[in-house]
């Protein structure tokens, strides 16, 4: 079992920055990639970016491209994720999951993750 916990969310300005963490706990070692993932109200849970654990090696869907960065602290357990540039429409709650195998480029789908954090709240005004 790998336990996920999300903090760093909050209110915000448009145009501002926000830094999320995810702390793992449990079972970390077999963990291969940590995912973040957003969810509107009425809306489905949508793909964020997602880290690969032992590379470093990141990939981020297109509306936050150039925006949001995935980083890793692999000692402590943790995946932060940077939110700059902030919009009213990244408002959302925000969720780390927790891969434990290589999926190559399917990290966009909530079905490869194995654990699910209980999510933080991200609400940006304008």
């Amino acid at each position: 079992q790998v336990q996920l916990v999300e903090s760093g969310g909050g209110l915000v300005q448009a145009g501002g920055s926000l830094r999320l963490s995810c702390a793992a706990s449990g079972r970390t070692f077999g963990v291969y990639a940590m995912g973040w993932f957003r969810q509107a109200p009425g809306l489905e849970r949508e793909f964020v970016g997602v880290i690969r654990l032992s590379s470093g090696s990141a990939d981020y869907a297109d509306s936050v491209k150039g925006r949001f960065t995935i980083t890793r602290d692999n000692a402590k357990n943790t995946v932060y994720l940077q939110l700059n540039s902030l919009k009213p429409e990244d408002t959302a709650v925000y969720y780390c999951a927790a891969g434990l195998h290589n999926y190559g480029g399917l990290y966009f789908r909530t079905s490869v993750y194995d654990y699910w954090g209980q999510g933080t709240q991200v609400t940006v005004s304008s």
